[in-house]
């Protein structure tokens, strides 16, 4: 009996808690914002609401989990049905309570902006009546709490694939209106009507989806990994080679054609995110790696960009003589190694929170001095530096790129070669397009660079050191050395970030060298998988391409960054795509990892 009244009471916490959230994604704005934006088309209808919005996603999706919270540690009997719909009912309570707090507080948005009457119109479900509306929810939100308790029943491996399949929907629902517009020129109206409603996806198309890919990842999870990891390691070293040869071909080709099926806009996307991952990867030596907490990565971004400004900007803080990009790039690549070096040394005692610290003020201390009058007369001060030029390749490499890009070209039958920047014998990277390609080779390069460091012997010392310096030390590694290194390789790549970024954006200012960056970079290296090369990657597509397709949702940005790592650092530590080393660290399997063991299992 004692047994059962504790079980109730960590329901009814987690259903008012659930609750109090989808109040608080109510009065800071989201839900009202994410109404707009439609995942599926005209699903079904609720009072005078049409389904399924991101909103009502949301708004949903608590419920559901807090029953399957509720239970999920819980034996196996009738009770867990009454354990959901009590999580369920009691998520609705504070939902109802607002929604009546409003029709008797009418002053209330003097206090809480939010609270408008397009929000009240989501949370009743669109009902003429609100009180109706608010009501309604009861029964909806404990149906929700059941399903969710029902979860807990399946084993783990359909579950999963569940979720994988109602992701991927989900992401196709979100991006709808991304892929209209690259679609849009290559299929007939006929077949867009067929997948695509005026906004989000048909419902037939939503549960197409969610239903291959539940499948697929079913497959996947009930022993064709392990086929497919018999048959690789049976594949002789002649097969994996020619494997091997053939995935990269294709691959090439996906990338030289990418930049037309993407688009201007959504090129210029992919070229800030291959940014980030250039900085990722290099982050991810120091953090990753050799578990250094760097917080002032943006101050080798600074100096690369700064530098690569002075020697090649044809303004009054330029050279008399401007050199050229490809000069410049290797110049601001090793003074980038010279700051990380050099703030090195004084932080080679320090761990932790310390480290962080100290690093974090070298950031801060850079950007000060970007912009104050103090420097001013060498870089411009808070005007910044002008008059950046792009980078370019004439001669011998044009004609080769020329040759690459005439086939393609009439392949594609959509481009011309000035689009691409091939011009007068010079190609120039300017547009998103073509600067598509220098962001390519320059992220090639680093990540050539940081898989030879992972499988090197300093890779192993730093790793060694990650896991426990004392230890490290005890066994005769030098660790002052192994640091050094490691800040000193790391800040390479930043540099050559700020490099091309410089060429990129053609001006330099103090503002664009934020600590948000670092702060960025940082997360897309947690989120991504710690000392995971395709981690960093992943990380940065989630973390940065994502947020800047969906700009409407901006305000909220920073907070779905902190929600992200919480979730992470609670639900899947070792990454979204983690490495080998670190899953045996934690001892994840890759078929349960993030789930909860079910009675199913």
């Amino acid at each position: 009996m004692i047994k059962e009244k504790m079980m109730f009471s960590n329901t009814a916490k987690i259903g008012l808690i659930a609750g109090l959230i989808t109040v608080s994604m109510c009065m800071i704005g989201i839900i009202e914002s994410f109404s707009e934006r439609d995942i599926v088309f005209e699903l079904a209808t609720i009072g005078n609401v049409q389904l399924l919005s991101l909103a009502q996603i949301m708004y949903f999706i608590v419920a559901l989990t807090a029953g399957y919270l509720a239970v999920r540690k819980a034996a196996l009997s009738p009770m867990m049905l009454i354990h959901g719909a009590v999580a369920g009912l009691l998520t609705a309570v504070p939902v109802f309570l607002l929604v009546m707090l409003t029709q008797v507080w009418e002053s209330i948005r003097d206090s809480f902006i939010n609270v408008s009457p397009d929000l009240i119109t989501v949370m009743t479900l669109g009902h003429e009546n609100v009180v109706t509306g608010a009501t309604m929810l009861f029964p909806i939100f404990t149906v929700l709490g059941i399903i969710g308790a029902l979860l807990v029943l399946l084993p783990g491996r359909v579950r999963g694939a569940l979720l994988s399949g109602f992701l991927w929907a989900m992401g196709f629902g979100l991006m709808s209106e991304i892929l209209v517009t690259i679609l849009r020129p290559r299929l007939e109206r006929e077949t867009m009507d067929i997948i695509f409603g005026k906004s989000g996806l048909m419902p037939a198309t939503f549960f197409g989806i969610f239903g291959v890919i539940t499948l697929l990842s079913l497959i996947w999870r009930s022993g064709a990994k392990t086929q497919y990891d018999k048959i690789n390691a049976g594949m002789s070293k002649g097969t994996r080679s020619i494997r091997n040869a053939v995935a990269l071909l294709f691959v090439t080709l996906f990338v030289l054609i990418l930049p037309s099926l993407l688009g201007v806009y959504l090129t210029e996307i992919v070229n800030n995110v291959g940014l980030y991952i250039l900085m990722g990867l290099g982050l991810n030596i120091a953090v990753g790696m050799a578990g250094l907490l760097d917080l002032g990565y943006v101050t080798n971004f600074a100096v690369g960009a700064y530098l690569m400004a002075l020697l090649t900007s044809t303004s009054e803080y330029g050279l008399a003589n401007p050199i050229s990009f490809w000069i410049a790039l290797p110049i601001c690549v090793l003074a980038a190694m010279l700051t990380g070096f050099l703030f090195a040394l004084p932080v080679l005692r320090m761990r932790g929170d310390y480290l962080a610290i100290a690093t974090l003020g070298f950031g801060e201390i850079i950007r000060v001095l970007a912009k104050s009058d103090a420097l001013k007369e060498f870089i411009g001060g808070a005007q910044g530096i002008l008059k950046v030029p792009k980078a370019a390749i004439g001669g011998v490499a044009a004609t080769f790129a020329d040759t690459i890009l005439q086939p393609i070209n009439e392949f594609l039958g959509r481009w011309d070669l000035a689009t691409l920047g091939v011009t007068n014998g010079e190609l120039i990277f300017g547009k998103p397009p073509q600067l598509f390609y220098l962001v390519v080779l320059v992220c090639l390069l680093m990540l050539f660079v940081s898989r030879r460091l992972n499988n090197s012997r300093i890779g192993r010392r730093w790793m060694a050191m990650r896991e426990d310096e004392d230890v490290a030390a005890a066994m005769g590694i030098n660790t002052t050395n192994a640091k050094v290194i490691a800040f000193t390789l790391s800040a390479a790549s930043g540099g050559l970030a700020g490099a091309v970024f410089a060429a990129k954006i053609g001006s330099i200012y103090p503002s664009s060298f934020q600590l948000l960056i670092s702060v960025n970079v940082l997360s897309l290296i947690i989120v991504g998988g710690l000392a995971s090369i395709p981690g960093v990657i992943v990380g940065a597509f989630a973390l940065i391409g994502v947020p800047e397709l969906l700009r409407e949702f901006a305000e909220f940005r920073l907070l779905f960054y902190g929600i992200a790592l919480i979730v992470m650092m609670l639900v899947r530590p070792e990454g979204l795509w983690p490495s080998e080393i670190k899953r045996r660290e934690l001892g994840r399997d890759d078929e349960d990892v993030g789930l909860e063991p079910s009675i199913g299992d």
